[in-house]
């Protein structure tokens, strides 16, 4: 019996359940305008998994059961959490939103909750981190997203049974999945009515409960009430920007579209693939090491050329780069992790013109490099030399072409077509040399 309910369940389309009849406020259009233009932001994995320095998914990774895992909450003590140095950090470096694990798939809340007693006002630290951190981020300029994992490895309520994940973790609850929308709903709630105004819901965990193992098809095992959830949230704060990271085309509802780990309309990682929205903003996010979560032993650091290389190319494909930090357990971000922001900190104080506000050039990034345009302006990034010259096919007649380092003429040649032939001679920007042309 249980096989057939299931069965049937899995038949079910997921594309039944999200927020029907779904039009933007006016609040949510332009929240979405300066969301496609602010092209850079921090994404921050924090909580009690940090203390174990394995990475935000050890309590799946190595079948902790619920019971042992909760012991976490006696001595997860980040007493060094500072936001305004943490707000600073992201700001200094260019940044103009942070995404916060408001709760993870662990379950742990990083707010004073009143629906479970599994959250950060429990701990030794004993304060609410997401009402510091959203004080914060207001006084500092800059705007503040949720992560909120729709997965759960902790609560017997969600249907744990039917996930690929989370089976090793000693439940046996059969599951109240009415009991666990709601408890969902209720922490939404709170997260929207208690820390101010908020730029976006960042869901992940929809691809627990995908019956396709490789994410390509829609349906689920449950019905995640999408309709619900998004309404509310809209309801609540219509200029709340929604994604959801479940490696599918957008659903209706759906403000932006999410990219784990990959461009747009690449599929290095093995997350992505899914068509890409010609209507919604972009984001991909990617990790400053290969972690998400604190990991003590990952020094799998990227370097400033790579870091500034993906955010370019980002831009290039009219995308923003959410990167991560995934701070100590005692709240302070890592050195390392300081460091390299900072360098990109110098490189969007003198370039970020060429990536804010921009749109993806009218080719989609290449091998050498990638465009980006604005107004009557293109910048070409040059991220690789390959060859002395560059020809580029360009829908208008160009006027112009300068370096932006020295503000020194291109040698440039234009057809009748409008292509157009750059020569790459003197020394060139390691790190992204640009032309900037005028039309």
């Amino acid at each position: 019996m249980r096989t057939l309910l299931f069965t049937m369940m899995v038949m079910l389309s997921t594309s039944a359940f999200p927020q029907s009849g779904y039009t933007p406020a006016k609040e949510n259009l332009e929240a979405r305008k300066w969301f496609e233009e602010a092209r850079f932001g921090m994404f921050i994995h924090f909580g009690p998994y940090a203390v174990l320095g394995n990475g935000e998914w050890v309590m799946n990774n190595r079948n902790i059961k619920v019971k042992d895992y909760q012991r976490l909450i006696k001595f997860f003590n980040p007493r060094d959490f500072d936001a305004a140095q943490w707000v600073a950090i992201a700001k200094s470096a260019g940044m103009k939103y942070i995404t916060l694990t408001s709760r993870h798939h662990d379950s742990f809340s990083n707010w004073d909750t009143k629906q479970s007693d599994w959250k950060i006002t429990n701990t030794p630290y004993g304060k609410d981190l997401i009402k510091q951190l959203s004080e914060e981020c207001r006084k500092q300029g800059i705007k503040l997203f949720f992560y909120y994992s729709t997965l759960d490895w902790t609560r017997d309520d969600y249907q744990w049974k039917t996930g690929r994940t989370g089976q090793g973790t000693g439940r046996d609850g059969k599951g109240d999945w009415n009991a666990y929308i709601h408890f969902m709903k209720a922490q939404l709630t709170e997260l929207l009515t208690e820390y101010g105004p908020i730029g976006g819901i960042w869901f992940d965990g929809h691809w627990d409960q995908t019956a396709d193992k490789n994410r390509t098809d829609h349906s689920t095992a449950v019905d995640w009430h999408y309709n619900e959830i998004y309404g509310l949230i809209h309801r609540l704060q219509p200029a709340c920007l929604i994604a959801n990271n479940h490696h599918l085309p957008p659903f209706p509802g759906e403000d932006f579209q999410i990219f784990e780990r990959d461009l747009p309309g690449e599929n290095k990682a093995g997350f992505s693939g899914q068509a890409v929205s010609e209507r919604l903003p972009l984001e991909t996010c990617e990790t400053m090491n290969k972690s998400w979560g604190y990991s003590i032993t990952d020094d799998n650091y990227k370097q400033e050329k790579e870091l500034i290389d993906y955010l370019v190319r980002a831009a290039g494909y009219g995308a923003n780069l959410l990167l991560n930090v995934g701070p100590m357990p005692n709240g302070e971000i890592q050195p390392e992790f300081v460091s390299s922001l900072a360098q990109m900190g110098k490189w969007t104080a003198k370039y970020g013109h060429t990536i804010y506000g921009t749109k993806a050039g009218f080719i989609k990034p290449q091998s050498w490099g990638c465009i980006t345009q604005k107004e009557n302006k293109y910048y070409i990034h040059i991220l690789k030399n390959e060859s002395q010259t560059l020809s580029l096919k360009f829908p208008v007649a160009i006027k112009s072409a300068v370096w932006l380092d020295n503000h020194t003429n291109v040698n440039w040649k234009q057809d009748s077509d409008h292509v157009v032939v750059f020569t790459l001679d003197g020394p060139m920007n390691a790190l992204d040399a640009i032309i900037e042309v005028s039309y």
